[in-house]
């Protein structure tokens, strides 16, 4: 890596109290076409996103495109973790931010970065965050709970954001950066349990130690 590039480089972080969360098209009909999931994992991730709107307390904001047709409804789980959030209906946009009311909605939670997620990644995904950083805000994107037809569209939507500055995270490493430190609030209290319903192999790691503390004991030849 050259100095230039060295020299450039900002690390650029989330924080808790200037982020806001975005659902997009996270609807019943749409999740057919994230195939670049297993359902039930998709399925698992894209709550595991909402949940991080209601366990950090950012402002979000869902929108669903076209959701009396095809599309479908946004999961009631969803709504009933937001239900004072807006709630943008859209019947014609393709890309969210060409939507007025939705762009009002971001522009008044008053966060400078946003935390996205959708159906699908190259598409519902790719153009509002493309929009959103064009208007001037720093871009998050959830990959684990946004989803499309194959591993390759992913790859290649994904590539397109990067390229253009938006950064491309785990759901992993979303919640541990708006945490940062297990000493935090929220911290290890509340981050355990949604790793243990969200992330199953924290959950094993958490879980394993929990029962050597209480319950553990040495097997012969382990001191050795």
């Amino acid at each position: 890596m050259s100095s230039a590039t060295n020299s450039s480089f900002k690390f650029e972080r989330i924080d808790k109290n200037d982020a806001a969360l975005l659902i997009v098209d996270h609807q019943a009909g749409l999740c057919h076409l994230a195939r670049d999931f297993q359902a039930d994992h998709f399925r698992n991730n894209i709550l595991a996103h909402a949940a991080m709107g209601k366990v950090f307390n950012l402002p979000t904001v869902i929108t669903s495109s076209a959701e009396t047709g095809p599309n479908g409804p946004v999961p009631k789980e969803i709504l009933e973790m937001h239900p004072d959030a807006p709630y943008v209906k859209r019947n014609g946009e393709v890309n969210a931010w060409d939507n007025e009311e939705f762009r009002k909605a971001v522009d008044a939670t008053g966060k400078k970065q946003v935390i996205v997620a959708g159906i699908t990644t190259d598409v519902c995904v790719t153009f509002v965050a493309l929009s959103l950083l064009e208007a001037g805000y720093t871009v998050f994107v959830n990959s684990d709970a946004s989803g499309t037809f194959d591993v390759k569209t992913a790859t290649e939507a994904n590539d397109r954001m990067r390229h253009a500055g938006v950064h491309i995270l785990s759901q992993f490493a979303v919640a541990t950066d708006l945490m940062r430190d297990w000493r935090n609030t929220p911290g290890a209290p509340e981050m355990l349990p949604f790793f243990d319903k969200y992330l199953s192999a924290y959950a094993f790691v958490a879980r394993g130690h929990r029962a050597a503390v209480l319950e553990g004991g040495l097997l012969p030849g382990q001191n050795a």
